[in-house]
């Protein structure tokens, strides 16, 4: 994988930074709800507001990545480590994370919010809540959504994240991940590794 640029692969400055509308909770610098804004809003303003992300493992430990669909708004082409999307008005980490499995890949599981950090990265700055969640090998992402998928072990992400072009925050997500202990060869949150 090192050196490669990865199936359909798409440069940085094909990023598209147009935001669909929908309603977000603006929260402030200890992720404390101030209001309720439109998500185009808070990323024009620079305001925070809180994204949701789950990082996916299967029963082999190893990592869901995909490729989002080359005519979404945000990103599109870009590999993604995360399955995620803006918490909705009310919405927790959790919850958010849950509904995006759903919409994304076609399936339900429950999920664990395993840290969440002020991200920097991306459209505009906003609280970023990781989850995790065991998925079957088997998904039906939508593919609206999603254009590819695979399931990559930690060495194989490790050199995807070098070759490839990912979302802004993936990086970053994944480092952070690996540091709180959800990771390690063989194991799954989840399977008592």
């Amino acid at each position: 994988m090192a050196g490669q640029a990865g199936p359909g692969a798409v440069s940085v400055a094909s990023a598209i930074v147009s935001v669909v509308d929908e309603l977000v909770e603006r929260v402030d610098a200890q992720d404390r709800v101030l209001g309720v804004v439109s998500r185009w809003e808070a990323v024009r303003e620079g305001w925070l507001h809180r994204v949701a992300t789950v990082v996916c493992r299967d029963g082999q430990g190893r990592f869901l990545v995909h490729r989002r669909a080359g005519h979404l708004s945000r990103f599109p082409g870009h590999y993604e480590l995360g399955v995620g999307g803006a918490a909705g008005v009310g919405e927790s980490y959790e919850e958010a994370a849950v509904r995006e499995l759903s919409e994304e890949l076609g399936t339900a599981a429950a999920v664990s919010l395993r840290f969440r950090f002020l991200n920097r990265n991306g459209l505009s700055p906003h609280w970023l809540g990781v989850c995790d969640a065991v998925l079957p090998e088997s998904v039906a992402p939508d593919p609206g959504e999603v254009a590819w998928h695979r399931w990559l072990t930690e060495a194989e992400v490790q050199r995807a994240l070098q070759g490839w072009t990912f979302t802004p925050d993936s990086q970053e997500v994944f480092g952070r991940y690996l540091a709180c202990g959800a990771s390690g060869p063989g194991r799954a949150p989840g399977l008592g590794g």
